[in-house]
């Protein structure tokens, strides 16, 4: 009997119960969701335009998908700081550090706005080189609308962050239903009532990016909130909290650049293997990406909690959130691989594939699902805590060496000297998540990642 009263005492001092986790994560996984099926839907619904916009979207995106990344990476520097400020009660630096994160993110997007604008068209030729000329008008005509959109992601993000920070998951999820569903419908008016073909899915795209930055700007200043903007106007920069902000935000935003960088060095790889592997591979990609969504929701709601954890003290807390939600992370995995795998066949026939490249694919799917279980959850989960914890260059360190030493090198190899043929990617990858899995796992037991307090 006393033994199950100390069980219960110690279930009921823990910071968050099951109740708060799953109020935080469910949101957070639906809002990753609709994040993932935004760029899909302008994807799907521009095919219809002919190849040439089709090709122009895709290539876009994979700047677009870097700039984001980044932006996405200054706003979780902000949350670790505004999460810990908040774990201490200290809800007055905590508004300061929200301040500087959105004027942070804000002078940023807009500088890099203004690049693009100016340089949209020897941009896009550097990096794409000779392209068909109905591609690269395309392309021009994309990037001009996308590139206005980056300030409005970037408020979106830091917004949704700070949200986040003081565990109210809600809003940013409502925000990106909505905004979705107006991506749709302007997408189907713009691209098919109007017929103004890639420039409608780009205007599209940048109305709802507004809409989620206006909203959220909006619900910030509203008092109800723990964690508020109380006068946008009266913002000015403090160094010591932008110094903390870059400080955590811009090791993570070098590995999600290097990240994207070694995709874009994969994907060049890819395309010399012929149209069957391209298409095998592309939807593979689309799969691989669909069956890690919720878990990826689980490693950001994880950020939450240990950077409160952290703020108040409870470095065991700490310690045990991630152990909580690396659980979690695995039964989520588990599932959505399944759901994913049941379904392959069925997503294949639906996206018109050829029967070869279809057989391709779905032999690719099933290795994914054999393996992804077995080692992605440690090589991705925990090193969200940790970083949550302000552990930031160690995970930036070994994710740009996993990534390029085994990922990049090793599916270039297989490709190019051993033959291989797509399958090549996902070898690769294996043995990167298993790498990045060995060092996560000894930088966690090592608590070497507990030294890194943001505020202290």
């Amino acid at each position: 009997m006393d033994r199950k009263r100390e069980i219960k005492k110690m279930k009921e001092k823990h910071l968050f119960s099951n109740k708060d986790i799953w109020k935080l994560l469910l949101p957070i996984m639906v809002e990753q969701l609709l994040a993932s099926l935004m760029g899909m839907v302008d994807t799907i619904m521009v095919s219809n335009v002919g190849s040439a916009a089709i090709s122009a979207v895709s290539l876009v995106d994979s700047i677009n998908i870097l700039v984001i990344q980044l932006f996405s990476a200054l706003a979780a520097g902000g949350a670790i700081l505004c999460s810990q400020y908040m774990g201490g009660k200290n809800v007055r630096r905590a508004e300061n550090a929200a301040n500087q994160v959105l004027l942070t993110v804000t002078a940023l997007s807009t500088a890099m706005t203004v690049i693009c604008l100016l340089f949209r068209r020897p941009l896009l030729a550097l990096i794409f080189g000779a392209v068909e000329p109905a591609v690269m008008s395309n392309s021009e005509v994309y990037f001009l609308y996308t590139s206005l959109s980056f300030p409005f992601i970037a408020i979106y993000d830091a917004g949704a962050s700070i949200f986040r920070s003081q565990s109210n998951t809600k809003c940013p999820m409502i925000i990106s239903v909505i905004s979705n569903f107006m991506n749709i419908f302007g997408n189907a008016v713009l691209i098919w009532g109007v017929g103004i073909g890639v420039a409608g899915a780009a205007i599209s795209t940048l109305v709802s990016r507004i809409f989620c930055a206006v909203v959220v700007m909006i619900w910030l200043h509203r008092p109800c909130y723990a964690l508020r903007v109380y006068n946008y106007r009266a913002i000015r920069p403090e160094w010591k909290y932008i110094r903390r902000i870059l400080a955590v935000g811009v090791p993570s935003g070098i590995e999600n650049a290097m990240f994207q960088f070694g995709k874009l060095a994969i994907q060049s790889t890819v395309s010399t293997l012929g149209t069957v592997a391209i298409a095998a591979q592309a939807m593979t990609n689309i799969m691989e990406n669909l069956n890690g969504i919720a878990a990826i929701g689980v490693g950001i709601g994880l950020m939450t909690v240990v950077g409160q954890s952290i703020g108040a003290g409870r470095n065991d807390e700490a310690v045990y959130y991630i152990k909580k939600f690396t659980g979690i992370g695995e039964i989520v995995i588990i599932i959505s691989c399944a759901v994913v795998f049941a379904a392959g066949r069925m997503i294949t026939v639906l996206g018109g594939m050829e029967p070869e490249s279809a057989e391709m694919c779905l032999y690719m799917l099933t290795a994914i699902t054999i393996v992804k279980p077995i080692v992605w959850t440690l090589a991705f989960i925990p090193a969200y805590g940790m970083r949550a914890a302000g552990d930031v260059k160690f995970s930036m360190i070994v994710s740009c060496i996993s990534m390029w030493m085994l990922r990049v090198v090793l599916c270039v190899y297989l490709c190019r000297v051993q033959g291989f043929g797509p399958i090549a990617v996902w070898i690769g990858m294996f043995t990167d998540w298993t790498a990045r899995g060995i060092a996560f796992l000894w930088r966690f037991h090592s608590r070497k990642w507990l030294l890194h307090k943001v505020t202290a």
